[in-house]
Order: structure tokens, then C-alpha cells, then sequence
């Protein structure tokens, strides 16, 4: 990690923090580390809380309901379908890889006008 990238990290939770937070209860990896980086980038912890708990429920009953009314439907179809998932899972990660690595220089851009010169902390 280097100053640019925490720059990058502390610009995103100023103008995106509730989202990252609430988004990343979907995906395993943001999951388990949404809190170390929104203490990272200061995020206040009453916003934390509220966004953390409300992409929890949101996550559980989503997760809950789609395999409860989808689960058994899946079941029967099987071969085919489950390599299309596949081949769609990774096009959607290498697709994600790819914007990230294009949206690095544009937000470090934004970050670098958001906290221009060294970070302090206060």
C-alpha cells in the first residue's frame, strides 16, 4: 500500500462509504474486511453500524429467500447450466479486475484533489 492507493481508499469512503459497506456484505472477501477499512479510512462508526446492519439483513433474507424459492427449481437442471455459471463467474471477475485497473488512475485523480500534498493524521 502505498499513499497513493490510501488515498484512493480514503477518498472512496468519503463520497462512497455506506455503500462499500453495505455492498460488501454480499461479497465474501469485502465482507470480511469492510470493517478494518472503514476504520482505515475513518469512517464514523454510527454510519458504519447502520449501513453494516442494514446490508446483514439484507444479505440474510436475500441469501435465505433465493435459495428457499430457487434452490429446489436449480436442482433438476444441472451440466450445462452449471458451466455457463462458470464461464459468467469468471468473465464477471476478470470484467471487475479490468475496471478496477482503469478507475485507479481516475480516482486517484479525485483523491489527490479530495487530500492534496502527504496525509496527516489529525
Amino acid at each position: 500500500m502505498d499513499e497513493r492507493r490510501l488515498k484512493i481508499g480514503r477518498y472512496v469512503f468519503q463520497q462512497h462509504g455506506g455503500k462499500v459497506v453495505f455492498i460488501g456484505r454480499f461479497i465474501a472477501v469485502l465482507r470480511t474486511y469492510a470493517a478494518f477499512l472503514a476504520g482505515t479510512n475513518r469512517m464514523h462508526w454510527r454510519r458504519f453500524l447502520a449501513f453494516n446492519a442494514a446490508g446483514g439483513i439484507t444479505w440474510a433474507c436475500a441469501i435465505g429467500l433465493g435459495y428457499y424459492y430457487i434452490g429446489s427449481a436449480l436442482k433438476h437442471v444441472r451440466g450445462t447450466f452449471d458451466i455457463v455459471i462458470g464461464v459468467v463467474a469468471v468473465l464477471v471477475v476478470v470484467g471487475f479486475l479490468l475496471y478496477l485497473r482503469k478507475a485507479e488512475e481516475r480516482y486517484a485523480a479525485l483523491a489527490e484533489q479530495a487530500f492534496p500534498g502527504d496525509l496527516e493524521d489529525p
